[in-house]
């Protein structure tokens, strides 16, 4: 008979909160990004699951990476990839989400924006857990909907 392992054994015991989110160690909010959006999802916002649809977290983090990506493009642009997505916790009902976002690359018709996403439980006011993180790049484009340069900012002096 070959060596066996009880599969139980292998597995990390995490304590559950009450609302069966495993008990994570609170995260401070990040201080090299900007706060680009608020908002608290809805029961009309929920999946099968009872959590909050990943769609509807992915639309907000596109409106979120959009505001910095604004400032620079000064007109029409588009989201051209979504570079990078990951849901890290589940997002619920009530939970206050912030937004941090921060430009990673400005290129000549292109922005690259990081989006982190935070949830301040309603059960835990005051406490902050990472629940998505997100890379998207948005293109400046004209009014044929063709990708047009970005004026670079001008260097500080």
């Amino acid at each position: 008979m070959k060596n066996s392992v009880d599969p139980l054994t292998l597995l990390e015991i995490v304590p559950m909160t009450v609302d069966s989110t495993p008990s994570l160690p609170p995260v401070t909010l990040p201080t090299d990004k900007e706060l680009v959006l608020k908002v608290i999802p809805m029961p009309a916002d929920c999946n099968v699951n009872g959590d909050i649809f990943g769609g509807w977290v992915m639309a907000h983090v596109d409106l979120a990476g959009a505001v910095l990506p604004a400032r620079y493009v000064k007109g029409r642009m588009a989201t051209v990839a979504v570079n990078q997505f990951i849901f890290k916790q589940p997002v619920r009902v009530g939970d206050l989400l912030s937004f941090f976002a921060a430009v990673t690359r400005l290129g000549n018709t292109s922005v690259t924006v990081q989006v982190e996403v935070y949830a301040e439980r309603m059960i835990a006011q005051g406490s902050y857990i990472k629940v998505t993180e997100a890379s998207l790049t948005y293109v400046a484009i004209d009014d044929h909907g063709k990708p047009r340069p970005i004026e670079k900012p001008s260097a500080k002096v």
